[in-house]
This record gives C-alpha cells, structure tokens and sequence, in this order.
C-alpha cells in the first residue's frame, strides 16, 4: 500500500548530486544498547551492594529517556525518495537488528536467574520483574521491525525473540490482523476514544491471540495441513518457549514459574501499551460498498521525539509504517498535518496509566486531529453518546470516496 500523494517535501534540500547521508546512522546503535540497561541493574547490585541499581533502568527508560525528548526535542528530516532504495539494501540497518537478538535473550536469561537465586524484598523482586518484562517488550518491538520482512532469516529471528516472552502469535495477527482490520471497531488492537488501557488490556491480549491463531488456522486448512502442525508459526513459538522456560524450571525449581509468568506478562503489556497508543480513537471511514477506506497516515499518531525514537527503531514514526509495512524502519518518514503525540512513547506509558490524565490531555487533540468530526473517532460504544455531549461534537456527512 503506497503513498504517493503524500509524499513529504522534506529532505528536498539536498541537491540532487549528492548522495544522501543519514545523520541518525550510528545513533540507531541505542536501539542496540539500550537492552542492556536491563541487566545492568542486577550486575552492578552484586558489585556494590547498591540497591539504587535496581531502580536505574526504569529511571533512565521512563524519566530519563522522555527528559532527553524535551532537550532535542524532535527530527522531521525525512530522507529523500531517490536514496530509499539504497538505505534498504545497506545491510548495516539489518545487522543492527540481529545483534539485538542474543542481547536479549541473554538480558532475560540473566534477570531471571538473578531473580530465582538471590532474595530480595518484595519491592524490589517486582522491581527487577518488571524491568525484565520490558526486556521482553524490546523484544516484542524488535518482533515487529523483523516479522514484517519477507527473507526466512528474518521472520525465524521474529519467532524467536517473540518466542522469549510466550508471545510467538504477534507477527502473525499484526501482519495479518492488525494491519489488515487497524483504526475500525472490528480491530482488538486499536483503541477506543473513552476506554482506558486497563480496560483495552482485556480486550486486546485475548483478541490477539485468537485471531492470530484463527488466521493461522485458515492459512493451514488452505495447505490441507492441520492447525497442529509444525507449519503453524504459533505452534513453532510456543515449542521453543515450551523448551526455554522448562529448561529454567528445571534448574531453578517451581518457583521459576510464577516468576516467568509475572515477566512474560509484563512483557506482553508493553506492547498493549504501545498498541493503546498508536491509534487512539481513530478510525477509518466505513465506505458504500461496505469496505473501509484505504489506511492513510492520518490513521495513526505519530512521534518524531528523537531519543524514543533511536531506543525503539523508529516505532513512533507510525503513521508510515500502516500506510507502507514493507518500509524499513530507517526509511520511515514523517508527513504534515498528522496526528501527533505530546511526548515519546516512555513518556505517554506513563500517562495512560493514569487514565484521568491520560484523557484529559489525549480527547482535546483527538476531537483536534479529526477537525471535531465525530465519523471519524472510534468511540467506546458505551460512553460515545456522553463524549459527544461533553464535547460538542457533530457529525459531518461526506460523500464517499
């Protein structure tokens, strides 16, 4: 799916001589580093006998990261059309995904371990659980830049980092779900003006997983091959967290199991926090013939907070990545007039934890970004009639595209 209409100005800048240079092209090293982190904090707690370690991670991932946003601020430089092309050939951008693998799968392993033989205080044992699981959320990103490339190598290095934490259906129902049914009332992974994230995560975790799995199934019956099969990518996933947390269970004992179950959950609630963000109230246009209108940019909010940015791989240029899958995350681009979010994606975690802050900030730039329509929100279906009411909304009949 293209864009070609709106194709973005920046960037023209560059006289057509001469080659194009991407400034960010060691930067998106971070996206390398910035798992480590994680296992730091128990390293350097062994070394010193500082609990502060503990605490470091996510101070830096959710204080410091989105302090680094403000001081330089954002990056709508986009690079120019004829350079694309090149920058997806240079296998530099790929090498950097796949070095993040054994990170962290070693992150993890690391983590876990450390929680399963030393004895720490309830907060603290929380503490290093949850920076774990954002281990896992890393990975979970890493996932998505990775499962949507078509070569084997790349999709078998999704599986195996989604693999991590228990999450081996994501590639299959965001590539084949979420992309197909994102920003409408059908799509559990896309949010509703009104409905708080901790109502979504009831909504999102168990939609996901029986969709992708549905799909998966149809793929299979259409090969003559049976749902249970070697050839179900989720069956794949599942034998090789199967094979991992069994081999931790049984050196580490029961005890690992609600450990793991713990990590893997919070694992998994990084990407509901990041699917809760990404499309937040919008909606595409249901057409005449019953079909929604083609995804546009303008379906998704964008960041282009530089910091967030290198730590995630461009993530939160999101709006280019639903409107071109295929594009790298070097090559994604920004575009006027979008759907912006106040801060990177760190910083607005935090906020939708809070849902009162989180709605009094996010409803006035979504009813903002739609220009007051309301045919073009996705409402909660239960609080829609009071949200118009509140804000004064109108619908606005256009004809179809």
């Amino acid at each position: 799916m293209t864009t070609t209409s709106l194709s973005s100005t920046h960037g023209k800048t560059h006289a057509a001589t001469e080659p194009y240079r991407d400034r960010k092209r060691y930067a998106w090293l971070l996206s390398v580093i910035a798992p480590l982190a994680a296992p730091a904090g128990p390293w350097l707690y062994l070394q010193t006998g500082q609990t502060v370690w503990l605490w470091a991670f996510l101070a830096f991932f959710y204080f410091g990261i989105p302090l680094l946003d403000r001081l330089f601020g954002e990056d709508r430089s986009n690079p120019p059309e004829s350079a694309v092309p090149a920058l997806e050939a240079d296998s530099y951008y790929r090498y950097i995904t796949w070095a993040v693998v054994p990170i962290l799968w070693l992150s993890f392993i690391y983590n876990v371990v450390f929680l399963a033989t030393h004895e720490l205080p309830w907060y603290l044992w929380l503490l290093v659980v949850i920076t774990t699981g954002n281990v896992l959320g890393f990975g979970l990103n890493l996932g998505h830049e990775l499962g949507h490339k078509k070569s084997w190598l790349a999709r078998k290095l999704a599986l195996l980092t989604l693999a991590l934490g228990g999450y081996g259906h994501f590639s299959v129902e965001h590539n084949r779900g979420h992309h197909r049914w994102v920003a409408t009332p059908e799509d559990p992974a896309s949010s509703r003006m009104g409905e708080s994230i901790w109502r979504f995560v009831f909504r999102e975790m168990p939609g996901a997983f029986f969709r992708a799995w549905d799909l998966e199934a149809e793929r299979l019956e259409r090969s003559g091959k049976s749902e249970w099969s070697l050839g179900n990518e989720i069956v794949q996933a599942g034998l090789v967290t199967f094979v991992l947390y069994g081999t931790l269970i049984a050196f580490f004992g029961t005890p690992m199991i609600p450990l793991l179950m713990a990590v893997a959950f919070w694992g998994a609630f990084q990407l509901t926090s990041a699917n809760y963000i990404e499309h937040y109230g919008l909606v595409r246009k249901k057409l005449d013939n019953g079909r929604y209108e083609m995804t546009r940019p303008q379906h998704s909010w964008n960041s282009n907070h530089i910091a967030s940015n290198l730590a995630l791989f461009h993530l939160q240029r999101h709006s280019d990545h639903h409107a071109n899958p295929t594009r790298s995350y070097q090559s994604l681009r920004d575009f006027p007039e979008l759907p912006t979010l106040p801060v990177g994606y760190f910083g607005m975690f935090l906020l939708a934890y809070v849902p009162p802050l989180w709605f009094r900030v996010m409803d006035r730039r979504l009813i903002e970004a739609v220009g007051g329509d309301a045919s073009r929100i996705n409402f909660e279906p239960a609080k829609r009639a009071r949200l118009m009411r509140r804000y004064g909304l109108r619908e606005v009949v256009a004809p179809a595209a």
